[in-house]
């Protein structure tokens, strides 16, 4: 992997959030990379540390409880966590841009679509005038297919239906062409049509402004269809990490087996038991020793539960990696 095709990096990232009772570790020394054009998916199950990912990259974890207490991430050379806050406002929306879970919540109720979305050229393009800002919002309105732009701009999130409103977020976060999205559940609660055509829509985006995407999503059926590549998580930890087609083909960390195993197939007798991975993410208050996934793995043995296992390169250009000491046994 070529250090110039890597368009943010990050290295042994660990972040907390303060309890009124204790420091609980939500990451745990996580590292990967993201290159330039890629599509990389984040999987794993609700609280496994996906969105505090997302919201560590972009420098959004809620203040005071949550800070990163080490490691680095390096967006073209830049170390983001060193950035004054008037340095970051350069580059958050317009260099690297999310795509929250849930459009309803992230979208003020209170003022029209029209004033949100002319919020952000007012901050990164302050010299636009009010005119040029208006053709811009209903050009990228136009853009991401909501009909009747001129409308909607006068319109209030309530008055837009569930997939209008994530176009909406689409629109506001692409309004600057930024290098790196990041989509956190951006189909989450949509119609299975709905999510189709967003999906679409970000593919098609994507390739006209030639910029990296990070998916974040439990549908491994999304990552499928959308990534590249695929960082696999459990408990603050990444677990596995490959192309997809690898992943797919050949899972090697018994969770990523687990999580693939579950999904519905054509070929599935009709009425028979899907397959589940028995029990839940460990509280991170009260993390098992050894490996975290042991507690719910089939081919636990005794040094599971005494060695933490390291992240190891199985690929001759370290791009596949898997954190399991029996990796070897299970891929035969």
């Amino acid at each position: 992997m070529a250090s110039q095709d890597v368009l943010l990096k990050v290295e042994n990232l660990t972040t907390s959030f303060k309890t009124d009772e204790d420091q609980i570790t939500v990451l745990d020394d996580i590292s990967f990379n993201l290159l330039h054009g890629e599509s990389l998916g984040i999987v794993g199950e609700s609280g496994c540390g996906k969105s505090v990912t997302a919201l560590s990259i972009m420098r959004l974890l809620p203040k005071p409880a949550g800070q990163v207490e080490k490691g680095f991430i390096t967006y073209k050379g830049d170390d983001i966590l060193t950035l004054t806050t008037k340095q970051m406002h350069t580059i958050r929306g317009k260099k690297i841009a999310m795509i929250f879970q849930e459009p309803m919540t992230a979208l003020n109720p209170v003022h029209r679509i029209g004033k949100q979305l002319g919020e952000i050229y007012q901050i990164h393009f302050p010299d636009m005038s009010e005119e040029d800002s208006r053709t811009a919002q209903i050009d990228i309105l136009n853009k991401v297919g909501i009909p009747a732009p001129e409308k909607r701009l006068r319109e209030y999130p309530h008055q837009l239906s569930g997939g209008m409103r994530q176009r909406v977020m689409i629109a506001m976060a692409l309004s600057c062409k930024p290098d790196i999205l990041i989509a956190d559940e951006p189909t989450t609660a949509l119609d299975v049509t709905t999510q189709n055509q967003i999906l679409n829509l970000m593919r098609e985006l994507q390739r006209e402004i030639k910029m990296s995407i990070i998916f974040i999503t439990h549908d491994l059926g999304v990552i499928a269809e959308m990534c590249d590549r695929v960082l696999v998580m459990y408990a603050g930890k990444i677990v596995e990490q490959a192309s997809v087609n690898e992943l797919f083909a050949s899972p090697r960390h018994p969770y990523t087996k687990g999580l693939l195993d579950s999904i519905p197939r054509l070929d599935t007798p009709s009425k028979s038991r899907l397959e589940v991975i028995e029990g839940l993410v460990p509280n991170l208050k009260n993390i098992p020793k050894g490996c975290r996934f042991r507690t719910r793995c089939d081919f636990e043995i005794e040094q599971c539960g005494v060695t933490d296992p390291v992240v190891e390169a199985i690929s001759e250009d370290s791009s596949r990696t898997v954190a399991c000491i029996r990796w070897k046994e299970l891929s035969k």
